[in-house]
């Protein structure tokens, strides 16, 4: 067993060794405890059957422990500076690709062609920087991947407004738009103390895996997402009026958006947060025929 790159020592020894500075833009944070990382891959229930897809590896702490428990790992690092790096640190492994690439520019369906056509359990498992989250979290969601699953370290409060129930203060559009993909929980809460430099937030992992059944199957999947942005847009506003506001020609069409809510039983004055996907569901394929 190689000893770890993800202790305190170890990874001031390699950014020393390389004179690694760290890139704010980047949102480089590195984690520093073996525990936890171990904690995180067996989240992702890997096999030597299965592919792992990484985003930001870093020094390549988190890569090293996926490459221990998948058969195949393909890691996505948009800092040159690092690869020379990871192909020191992760030289004792023969099972691992990285790509040098910003993730948000990668044809990922291509990569998991040519890389991975021989893995059919893929999981992405990644410390995902924290400024752009989001984005990598919707482009790997709406690409259609054959991914069953994702484990991806996040800022906490990204992870609470993506896993929220409806009517809590956290659930919003995010939630919709990933809970319409994968079922989402946290499954661990990680200190900032675990991490090089430290970041001034606390964090979580969430666990996405892919719905067996969609918990709503919409008739124009981007209408969909446009009436749960809309619904969402003035929180304290009542449904409605954000409908209203937000929808073309929403004013002049109360009458017919008033018919549409009551066919479905949902009351003009609720407000969005109070909806759940199914009720999203049934609301955009009323309102579709009204405004498309």
């Amino acid at each position: 067993m190689h000893k770890d790159i993800a202790t305190p020592i170890r990874t001031k020894e390699i950014l020393k060794k390389y004179g690694f500075s760290f890139k704010k833009s980047l949102g480089q944070n590195f984690l520093i405890d073996p525990n936890v990382l171990r904690n995180i891959v067996s989240h992702a229930d890997l096999t030597k059957d299965s592919a792992a897809i990484e985003v930001g590896p870093g020094i390549g702490a988190l890569t090293e422990h996926l490459a221990r428990e998948a058969g195949k790992v393909v890691s996505f690092e948009i800092d040159q500076r690092l690869l020379p790096v990871l192909e020191d640190t992760l030289s004792p492994y023969d099972n691992i690709d990285v790509i040098h690439s910003d993730i948000l520019k990668a044809d990922v369906a291509t990569v998991i062609a040519e890389k991975l056509s021989d893995y059919k359990d893929i999981v992405v498992v990644a410390n995902l920087p924290y400024y752009v989250t989001t984005p990598i979290l919707m482009k790997l969601l709406m690409e259609g991947l054959s991914i069953r699953a994702m484990v991806v370290m996040m800022q906490k409060e990204v992870a609470d407004r993506i896993s929220a129930k409806p009517s809590t203060k956290a659930y919003g559009s995010l939630s919709i738009a990933v809970q319409y993909y994968m079922r989402a929980e946290v499954v661990m809460s990680v200190p900032n103390t675990v991490f090089m430099p430290q970041p001034n937030v606390d964090s979580a992992v969430l666990r996405l895996t892919r719905h067996e059944q969609p918990p709503v199957v919409v008739k124009d999947e981007k209408f969909f997402f446009q009436i749960t942005k809309a619904a969402f847009s003035q929180r304290r506003k009542t449904l409605l009026n954000n409908l209203q506001s937000q929808l073309p020609l929403g004013k002049s069409r109360k009458e017919e958006i008033l018919t549409a809510l009551a066919s479905i039983d949902i009351d003009p004055r609720r407000r969005g947060e109070t909806l759940s996907i199914e009720e999203f569901g049934k609301l955009a394929d009323v309102l579709l025929p009204i405004f498309k």
